[in-house]
């Protein structure tokens, strides 16, 4: 599948390409990363830079990176996980540093999720937080998701946050 793109009010989303690389490794090497498992090395996070592109052709999904529409700027990424080391389809968030606190991080993940609701035939969409990551829970409430209290972890003591598709 060839991965969309996506406009919002401020942002366009799409694919990586091998530009967004160094921005992506920097991103992954630092404390930021600690939520999902990192800090990683530039090999790791070469590898999982790779997962983000590869989805778009194993599962019609995958990563996208966030880019400020009136300077082009790189601010995070934004993604669908899935495969077999997912227990179901996940979207993620995550900014860059500096990019925190401006409402980036919920009107990508909105438009992406509006997108799969669209495209993919899943009736709900998990989010992955950890228990001190405020943050991020925050902004898996601000898209409507809710604690499922059953639904199997990515990692060990994650909240998963499940988003419904929503009514017509």
């Amino acid at each position: 599948m060839t991965p969309p793109t996506l406009h919002t009010e401020r942002l366009t989303l799409r694919a990586p390409v091998l530009a967004d690389f160094p921005a992506y490794a920097a991103l992954m090497a630092s404390p930021r990363s600690a939520g999902m498992g990192g800090p990683y090395d530039e090999w790791q996070a070469w590898g999982m830079f790779c997962h983000e592109i590869a989805c778009w052709q194993l599962f019609g999904h995958g990563g996208m990176t966030v880019l400020r529409r009136d300077t082009g700027e790189a601010v995070g990424l934004v993604g669908l996980n899935a495969g077999p080391l997912y227990p179901e389809t996940e979207l993620g968030w995550q900014l860059s540093e500096g990019h925190e606190g401006q409402g980036y991080a919920t009107e990508a993940a909105r438009a992406l999720l509006d997108w799969a609701f669209a495209n993919l035939p899943v009736q709900s969409i998990v989010s992955y937080t950890g228990p001190d990551n405020l943050a991020s829970q925050a902004v898996a409430k601000r898209l409507g998701a809710v604690i499922d209290p059953a639904a199997p972890v990515q990692d060990e003591g994650d909240i998963v946050w499940r988003h419904h598709r929503r009514s017509a």
